[in-house]
Order: C-alpha cells, then sequence, then structure tokens
C-alpha cells in the first residue's frame, strides 16, 4: 500500500465491519463474537508542536513515569526543518556559537522569503489563536520550554504506565467532565460496580450532544487501548524487543464476559469516534484548497508535493458516502443551543488540560495530540458557516487552523483508523479462540 494513505488504512475496514451484521439470534460463541457483538448494524447517534514539560494544572502529587519506554526522544536542532522552528527553538547545549548563528541566519532568510501578504496573514494566525472557538487549550510554541518531536521515533505502544496514576486520568476525566452526576457511575469504575443499568439509562435519557460527548471520549480511550495492544511488548532480552498483538490484553479490554458487556459497547463507540473525524476532514476541504495555503516546511518543491497529496486524500475521505450527520447538534432553541455549545467547548477544553498531568511522557506525548485532534475535528464540525464564507484569495480571518491543529488533526486520525485496521487483525486472531 503507498505510504500516502498510511492513515486512511481504515476506511474500508470501518465500511465492512459497520455493515456485516449476524444472522439469526445465536448466542455468541467465540471470543471474537464476544468482542465485536456490537460492531455491526446501525451506529447509535448517526443518521501539535507538543509542549510536555506543562505542569498539571489539577494536582501536585504527579509522578513521572521511570520506565524507559516512556521517555520521548526529542528533535536535535540540525533534524528540524528551517520552515517550521520557532523563533524560541532551543538549540543543544552541545551547539557552539558560530552553529546557533548559522541556524538563526537560515530562521531568518526563512522569515524573509515569505511575501507580504503572506506575513499578514501568519500576524493573523497568531491573533486567532486564543480564539474562543477552540476545543482545546494549545501550547505555546513560543515559549522557551517547546521542544519538537518526531513521531515516528515515538511510536505509540505499550510502556507500562498502568494502575493508580492511569486509572486517575481516566476516572477525572469520565466522573467530572462528561455531564455526569456523581450519583451515576460508569461501568467499571474501580470504585463501583453493577451500575450498568443505571449509567445507560441515564445516558439514553441525555440529549444527542452530550450523549456524543461522552461516546467521543469512550471512543478516544478505547482506540488508545487497541493500540497499547496491538503494539505490546512481547519480549524483552538484552538481544532484542518484540512488540505485537496481545490478545489477551485485547480481551481483558474487550471481550463481552470480562467487562460485563462494557468492552463491546467500547467498541462501537470507537467507529462513532472515526465517522466524527472522518466527516469532519471532508468539510474542511475548502480551507485546504485555496491558493493562500502553504505548507512552511522551508522547502517549496515540497510544499507543493505535499500539499498535492494532501487534497488527493481529503477529496479520497469527501467521497466516502456514508458521512455522519451533525446537523441535528445544537439545533433546539437558538440560546439554549449556544449555551450547551459553550458547555461542550468548555467540558473538552478541560480535558485537553487534563492530558498535563500523564506521568509517562510518550502517553502525555498521544494523549495531548489525539485530544487536540479531536478538539479540532469538532471546531470544523461547528464552524461550516465560517468555511463556506472563507474567501477564495487572500487571508482567511473568520476561519483559521494553526499548524498544531493541523498536525493534530491528521495524525489523530491517523491513529483512529489504525485502531480500525487493527480490529479487523484482533478480529481474525480471535477467530478459533473460545
Amino acid at each position: 500500500m503507498d505510504h500516502r494513505w498510511g492513515f486512511l488504512i481504515g476506511f474500508l475496514g470501518a465500511v465492512g465491519l459497520l455493515g456485516s451484521g449476524h444472522g439469526g439470534q445465536q448466542p455468541p460463541e467465540t471470543a471474537a463474537q464476544r468482542c465485536f457483538c456490537q460492531v455491526s448494524g446501525y451506529l447509535d447517534d448517526c443518521t501539535c508542536d507538543v509542549n510536555l514539560k506543562r505542569p498539571c494544572p489539577f494536582w501536585n502529587d504527579i509522578s513521572q513515569c521511570g520506565r524507559r519506554d516512556c521517555a520521548v526522544k526529542l528533535c536535535q536542532s540540525d533534524e528540524v526543518p528551517d520552515g517550521i522552528k520557532s523563533a524560541s527553538y532551543k538549540y543543544s547545549e552541545e551547539a557552539s556559537n558560530i552553529e546557533e548563528c548559522e541556524q538563526a541566519e537560515r530562521l531568518g532568510a526563512v522569515d524573509e522569503s515569505l511575501s507580504e501578504e503572506t506575513q499578514k496573514a501568519v500576524l493573523q494566525w497568531t491573533k486567532h489563536d486564543d480564539s474562543s472557538d477552540n476545543f482545546c487549550e494549545a501550547d505555546d510554541i513560543q515559549s522557551p520550554d517547546a521542544e519538537y518531536v518526531d513521531l515516528l521515533l515515538n511510536p505509540e505502544r505499550y510502556t507500562g504506565y498502568k494502575g493508580p496514576d492511569a486509572w486517575k486520568i481516566w476516572n477525572v476525566i469520565y466522573e467530572e467532565n462528561c455531564f455526569k452526576p456523581q450519583t451515576i457511575k460508569r461501568p467499571l469504575n474501580p470504585l463501583a460496580s453493577g451500575h450498568e443499568n443505571t449509567f445507560y439509562s441515564w445516558l439514553e435519557g441525555l440529549c444527542v450532544e452530550k450523549r456524543a460527548f461522552y461516546k467521543l471520549i469512550s471512543g478516544l480511550h478505547a482506540s488508545i487501548n487497541v493500540h497499547l495492544c496491538a503494539r505490546y511488548l512481547l519480549q524483552d532480552t538484552w538481544l532484542e524487543k518484540i512488540w505485537g498483538h496481545n490478545i489477551t490484553e485485547f480481551q481483558q479490554r474487550f471481550d463481552g464476559i470480562l467487562t460485563e458487556g462494557e468492552g463491546p459497547r467500547r467498541l462501537k463507540n470507537l467507529y462513532f469516534l472515526y465517522l466524527i473525524e472522518l466527516r469532519a476532514l471532508s468539510k474542511v476541504v475548502p480551507f485546504f484548497e485555496r491558493q493562500d495555503f502553504q505548507l512552511f516546511t522551508g522547502n517549496k518543491v515540497q510544499d507543493a508535493e505535499n500539499k498535492m497529496l494532501l487534497l488527493e486524500i481529503l477529496h479520497e475521505i469527501k467521497s466516502f458516502p456514508l458521512h455522519f450527520d451533525e446537523n441535528s447538534f445544537f439545533a433546539g432553541d437558538k440560546k439554549e443551543a449556544n449555551k450547551l455549545k459553550e458547555d461542550f467547548r468548555l467540558h473538552f477544553r478541560n480535558i485537553s488540560r487534563i492530558m498535563d498531568c500523564v506521568g509517562c511522557l510518550k502517553c502525555r506525548l498521544w494523549g495531548k495530540l489525539q485530544t487536540q485532534g479531536l478538539g479540532t475535528a469538532l471546531k470544523i464540525l461547528f464552524s461550516e458557516k465560517l468555511i463556506a464564507n472563507m474567501p477564495e484569495s487572500g487571508p482567511s480571518y473568520e476561519f483559521h487552523l494553526t499548524r498544531q491543529e493541523i498536525v493534530s488533526l491528521f495524525n489523530a486520525f491517523g491513529r483512529i483508523s489504525t485502531s480500525v485496521k487493527e480490529l479487523e487483525n484482533f478480529r481474525n486472531l480471535l477467530q478459533n479462540i473460545h
């Protein structure tokens, strides 16, 4: 498969799984059926540069994971393309003053190559970064603590980060940020049990927007768990490390019996998340089609080629026939709808801040990236009129995506697509297990 389609690998997989219902009413028999029993038929409710050093804003007892697999490999100064460096990029202590001057000259040359119109657009983008339309708390790329990370050198996989610290992160997200009263406990909450019927009865009674919010968070959580199960450390010796699919771990998280019926719901919510992000990418095509949109990597030839490939992928997404329909969101009384939208945005923005409390740096990196990607997708879905009214040329002042948002949007969708593809792998692996 061509590498340019790498983050669309889940495309056909989603269509196949959503449309492959089982005939009859026979009870599930195989492990695959127990995990995937709800991933078929009708889907409910459907007709960043990353600053890893930001402090946790909610509690002080955050413990940093000491495992080597939690560490993040940072980019050296000569590995970062000049076109994407911020003015505050910290050169390594080993770099000489001459090297620093040469780097600064190259940065200056890139800035001077921008047209006057583009420079004005960049200034407008900077002013827009604090817009109230944002669903995530964006990191300040001008901060002296900002660092560059090559995601290819830091793959998302199992790191050993688990236990009370990891549970605390997800508990705060679910219990305090999903429009849920404290008296209603979610299934498999370690602090409570036997509340499944109560929880889902309460959830179905919510408006479609609040119900969707929970499903998005659950889908994100499920997707992250799929990644960890698919790239699990199976063997660690002084000779080599072997990463691969851990079937037992997957069953513990998604088997209908082992999770008291919760696992298949999680997988269904993963597809809900996939369709939401797919829809956002299809709606934002006009933003990337504009002649003024540039990628600014520092290499004009590569920029043009990348934009062509990007548009090719986006048009392929736009041709997908089963897109999520968000028109039912915030469609009631205008005043109440605006209040609900603001609550929706603030709840999600708070979740993006919670990611700064993750003790494992590699987990924090991917958690923040995927959270911001989802937040960017939501921003797009709620900006339909602004996107439609963008001028064909010149700066787009009403609707804008920052570099962080663009990077997180596509990488987050790549992660979700990978999850969908991995589900098919796990389905095949579990087919003969009872």
